[in-house]
């Protein structure tokens, strides 16, 4: 089961100077909230850190941040924008085993198709320390299927995220709010934001 779409990574490499410099650099409040929860210096991974913009804010903040992101012409404007290293790693190359504090997941698992996301999310279980926390979003409604730009989305319900973190590992909280937003180069959607914390006897 395919935890990336090669499509949706085509995408973002030949269009990543447009997506970066089209967004806003002003950091996701959905983020910043969930940042409010960490302990001091926390160590952070961030999966599809995009342009950057998120991660401004966490090294800002004296995050001990890893950044990655699954296509290279992308990676290469999160480096120029924050003056440092973005490893380049998709979701099925991740392989740390209780390395981090907290994985952040901001519009990005959102392409996995549907049958690799429990696979990916027990990627990111395995790399958070006991008692690690977990937030990412999701767009919604609907079936699975790409937009007019050729990127997929998986489009999880409420029941279906659940279920795919259900079957990625053992959680001691799990909490889901839709909201209305939107992505970019796309119309307003409704969106899932899901914080989950690993259980500490994991």
């Amino acid at each position: 089961m395919n935890g990336f779409d090669r499509e949706t990574l085509a995408f973002y490499e030949a269009e990543a100077p447009t997506y970066v410099t089209a967004r806003p650099h002003a950091p996701d409040p959905h983020v910043s909230a969930f940042l409010d929860q960490l302990s001091p210096g926390a160590s952070i991974l961030e999966l599809g850190c995009g342009g950057g913009r998120d991660a401004a804010d966490m090294i800002a903040r004296g995050f001990a941040v890893d950044l990655t992101d699954g296509v290279a012409a992308m990676a290469a404007q999160a480096e120029a924008f924050l003056g440092r290293p973005v490893r380049v790693m998709r979701f099925d190359e991740l392989h740390a085993c209780e390395a981090y504090d907290a994985v952040i997941a901001n519009a990005s698992l959102l392409h996995v198709p549907s049958a690799g996301l429990p696979d990916i999310l027990g990627r990111v279980w395995h790399a958070l320390k006991s008692g690690g926390l977990h937030m990412a979003s999701y767009k919604t409604g609907g079936a699975e299927r790409r937009d007019e730009h050729g990127r997929h989305y998986n489009r999880p319900s409420r029941e279906a995220l659940e279920r795919s973190y259900r079957l990625a590992g053992k959680w001691s909280l799990l909490e889901i709010e839709e909201f209305m937003g939107e992505g970019h180069f796309s119309k307003p959607s409704a969106w899932l934001k899901i914080v989950v914390r690993k259980d500490m006897k994991g």
